[in-house]
């Protein structure tokens, strides 16, 4: 079954969460702040992130959009002990799948989570092949093409494209790009985001991947 983030500092309510997901057959596993929840997600595999908006440090709108701006596209469901339409239509336009005001059943929280995870297979399996100008990248068969030729590319050549495939026309930084491919924190002496560009660059043609000096890269 899936695994799910909770992040709630409440300790009765994460504690009647995690109990309820793990007999339903999920894999809970709960974080009580959001810089916490922030790290989780990036080294983690959650399918569902559970949000509280009243943390300490940063709130559950912050972690929001961060995760929103780092890529992560994981259903969130948004959970408050606040009234009121204006928190609704922020955590919704800032790119929550849902949100749930407290106390809430868990039944009703259960059917949320459950529709949430159906929608994010069926968009998965939409998204299944990347697609910017005439690069085609398919997550499935781990093919790439640019136009009618078929490129082959190493494990992080191959997720190295992704990340630029996902964010067209945006610049990544070196920081963010060797988070999300290497997974571990910027080293300001390592090159190897700069290598890999090159490698990359030499087989989909440089054009496609431009310098933003002292900025990063991006894909045109």
């Amino acid at each position: 079954m899936s695994n799910i983030l909770i992040v709630e500092d409440e300790v009765r309510i994460s504690s009647f969460i995690e109990k309820g997901l793990a007999a339903a057959g999920y894999t809970p596993t709960v974080v009580t702040n959001g810089v916490e929840a922030i790290d989780y997600v990036a080294t983690g595999s959650f399918e569902l992130v559970l949000l509280d908006v009243g943390l300490p440090g940063i709130d559950g709108f912050e972690v929001l959009t961060r995760l929103r701006a780092q890529g992560e596209t994981m259903p969130i469901i948004m959970l408050t002990a606040r009234t009121g339409v204006t928190d609704t239509v922020a955590g919704l336009d800032g790119g929550a799948n849902d949100y749930l005001p407290k106390p809430f059943k868990f039944d009703e929280l259960l059917a949320r989570i459950r529709l949430r995870l159906r929608e994010s297979v069926q968009q998965v399996a939409v998204d299944s092949v990347l697609r910017y100008g005439e690069i085609a990248l398919d997550l499935k068969t781990r093919r790439v093409a640019v136009g009618a030729a078929s490129i082959d590319l190493s494990a992080r050549e191959f997720a190295l494209l992704e990340q630029f495939l996902r964010h067209p026309e945006q610049v990544l930084s070196r920081e963010q790009l060797l988070s999300r491919v290497w997974g571990y924190d910027f080293d300001p002496g390592s090159n190897v985001v700069d290598v890999y560009v090159r490698y990359l660059r030499g087989k989909i043609g440089a054009e496609h991947i431009e310098t933003v000096r002292g900025m990063g890269y991006r894909l045109v």
